[in-house]
């Protein structure tokens, strides 16, 4: 009986011990699914050059990037922009994440006859980091 025991505990042991290395692996992979706020930081740095974002944020070559997400494309007060992007907006093009995420990749591709020279951001983590950060900026 206490042979039995031992194997039935030996078991139960092998298998919590499983259970809690798959609960630490899968809480370790949630993270580099999401988008970190303080890596797209980082990430926005390439884009500083043309957009501005924060309470003292202006349109500079590109339009000033707060509230991007939700907003229909082209529709910055005061901005001057593409006939694609204005047209793209006035069809019902809402930057929502999903699409940010494939325009970031390629502006050019994405939405042919943008302004935006941007030969664009191709790791796919670099493009959820830097959605994570515009998302601070209402």
């Amino acid at each position: 009986m206490v042979a039995r025991n031992s194997m039935l505990f030996g078991r139960w042991a092998f298998a919590s011990g499983i259970v809690a290395a798959l609960a630490v692996g899968l809480a370790s992979a949630a993270p580099a699914q999401e988008g970190s706020p303080e890596a797209g930081a980082d990430v926005f740095k390439k884009c500083r050059a043309c957009h501005d974002v924060g309470p003292t944020a202006k349109n500079k070559v590109g339009p000033l990037l707060n509230g991007i997400i939700g907003r229909a494309a082209g529709t910055i007060e005061g901005f001057s922009y593409s006939e694609a992007n204005k047209k793209a907006g006035a069809a019902g093009l809402v930057w929502t994440e999903e699409v940010m995420f494939k325009y970031l990749e390629g502006p050019l591709s994405f939405m042919p006859g943008t302004k935006m020279a941007f030969a664009g951001i191709k790791d796919p983590q670099d493009r959820k980091d830097l959605i994570a950060y515009l998302k601070k900026f209402k």
